[in-house]
């Protein structure tokens, strides 16, 4: 038997595997208790904040969650635990490895804590990163995508060094919250010896061979000198996510009754993770449907054979299938922009005199009666356009500070009309990343859809078939990215010989398979190109 844990925005979900049926034997899900008061955010900021204590009280949570839903005795079956997280999700660490907000002098301070991928604080040190690199020897954003992301290691490591002095003057190393949770499992310390993931470093970090690992100390010392010594302390060597980082540490073994000898797989990012669950395969673009979302895809090394596609968020050798080069596209906001015209509509609740359990039932009956609405309305060619970029753009082309647009609406347009047109802007926006696929020669037959929403949601699903005019798979999995870094886990402790196998031993099956409306699609056509229009419409910042 194998854990996969998987760390996401809201909560940490864990499940636990039979291997050789691949059958779910338990699940467990554990709430961020910090995140859910909405502790260290600010929304007007941008600013994403995320307290180490909350992994840490969560993965205690899911794993004697499990534990006391299996037989007994079933603790000393395990052979092997996998870790997923989001990503870029980045904290400053002591010289010990310790994230700084575990310190009991910065154990408030929000920027001592993970910066969590949707935080976009760092747009000023992006841009200095983009700006440096046009002007160097080496372009170290050749494989991900000719750009450098606000929401990625190196942009938010320099924004914590510039905004807090007594964390510049702590901070001995950085790491990526997929990295640290395999290095704390393990009793890793020494931020020299954490072996870092090749999905976050390869995506995220700007990590290539080609130019012997991640970018030179010079490059980032010109950035700030910081930046060189943190990037001395990470080593040029990682590894991808069939190999194993460690064994248990004795202490967290004690702690739940496991083996001295279960296996530590590599940390993988959360959306790789989701997309080895689903069965991703060369020819099959699996779309991870959240908060925000990934496109993912694989490609032999033939198909892609050195080409460089931009706009989008890495090309990495080894990254989500050791042996081919994982592709990862996205949209900055999905499943949030939902939630936003729902906060939208429900913003007076608090101005009531009533529980928090009724104001909460309130906004989910809000989203279930626009979804309800939205799903009896007609499509025409004077329907609403939106444009969803009320997150920034992730693909194709980053621009973080792109903004959304709700367009063609009169005194009489109703809110599950303009909740129509939202659904619709972001099934445009995933049309436009698989489109922008295609445009570069990736030959893509399949598409399958995992996540909350891929699962709750058939009014989402239909309308982002009928936009794209293609099937939609959903695969039946409520935990995706926990199931695929429990095949990690398993391949990494040696039970299987490679991923792909463990994917064919422990893979999911399909579930739903939505058909487009071709009557839809030739009306979602038009409504497309306004679309695309007015993605190219919005105006310069002009300042006076």
């Amino acid at each position: 038997m194998v854990i996969g844990i998987d760390f996401g925005t809201d909560s940490c979900r864990a499940m636990a595997v039979e291997c050789n049926s691949g059958k779910e034997v338990a699940t467990a899900t554990s709430y961020y208790k910090r995140w859910q008061e909405g502790r260290y955010c600010d929304g007007q900021q941008n600013r994403y904040r995320q307290h180490p204590l909350d992994y840490i009280e969560s993965l205690e949570e899911v794993i004697a969650d499990l534990l006391s839903q299996l037989p007994h005795g079933s603790a000393g079956k395990v052979v092997a635990i996998g870790c997923d997280a989001t990503s870029s999700t980045v904290c400053l660490t002591d010289s010990k490895g310790l994230p700084l907000a575990l310190l009991p002098q910065y154990a408030e301070n929000p920027n001592a804590m993970f910066v969590l991928w949707k935080d976009h604080t760092a747009i000023n040190e992006a841009d200095e990163i983009n700006a440096l690199v046009r002007a160097w020897e080496v372009d170290y954003t050749s494989y991900s995508g000719g750009n450098y992301s606000v929401e990625w290691f190196w942009a938010k490591s320099l924004h914590l060094l510039r905004s807090d002095r007594s964390i510049r003057e702590k901070a001995y190393a950085a790491i990526e919250l997929c990295d640290w949770i395999p290095a704390l499992l393990t009793g890793i310390e020494k931020p020299e010896e954490v072996r870092r993931g090749r999905c976050a470093a390869g995506h995220k970090c700007m990590w290539a061979e080609e130019w012997g690992g991640f970018p030179s100390r010079d490059f980032l010392s010109q950035l700030d000198p910081k930046l060189g010594e943190i990037r001395d302390r990470l080593g040029n060597i990682t590894y991808t996510n069939d190999q194993k980082v460690g064994l248990l540490s004795k202490e967290w073994a004690r702690k739940f009754g496991f083996s001295n000898s279960v296996v530590v797989s590599t940390g993988i990012v959360d959306a790789h993770s989701a997309a080895i669950g689903a069965g991703i395969k060369p020819g099959t673009m699996v779309k991870i449907v959240g908060t925000s979302t990934c496109d993912i895809v694989v490609a032999p090394y033939d198909i892609i054979n050195k080409k460089r596609i931009d706009g989008i968020s890495g090309q990495v050798d080894g990254s989500v299938l050791p042996g081919m080069i994982g592709i990862e596209a996205g949209q900055s906001a999905f499943g949030d922009v939902y939630a936003w015209f729902r906060n939208l509509l429900g913003w007076t609740l608090d101005e009531f005199d009533a529980s928090q359990e009724w104001k909460s039932k309130v906004m989910e009956e809000t989203l279930d009666a626009l979804t309800k609405e939205a799903a009896t309305l007609q499509t025409t060619e004077s329907s609403p356009v939106s444009l969803d970029y009320l997150n920034g753009r992730r693909t194709p082309d980053p621009d973080p500070m792109k903004k959304g647009i709700i367009s063609g609406i009169t005194l009489s347009t109703t809110a599950p009309e303009i909740f129509k047109s939202l659904v619709e802007a972001t099934a445009f926006g995933s049309r436009a990343i698989y489109e922008h696929y295609k445009k570069h020669g990736l030959e893509l037959i399949d598409i399958v859809s995992v996540g909350g929403i891929s699962q709750k949601s058939p009014f989402v699903m239909q309308t982002l078939s009928n936009v794209m005019g293609l099937p939609i798979k959903v695969a039946q999995t409520e935990q995706a990215g926990a199931l695929g870094a429990a095949m990690c886990a398993a391949t990494a402790a040696g039970v299987f010989e490679s991923l792909s196998v463990a994917q064919k031993v422990m893979g999911c099956k399909m579930g739903e398979t939505y058909l487009p409306d071709k009557k839809a699609h030739d009306i979602y056509n038009i409504l497309y190109k306004r679309y695309l229009e007015l993605e190219g419409s919005l105006p310069e910042i002009i300042t006076y």
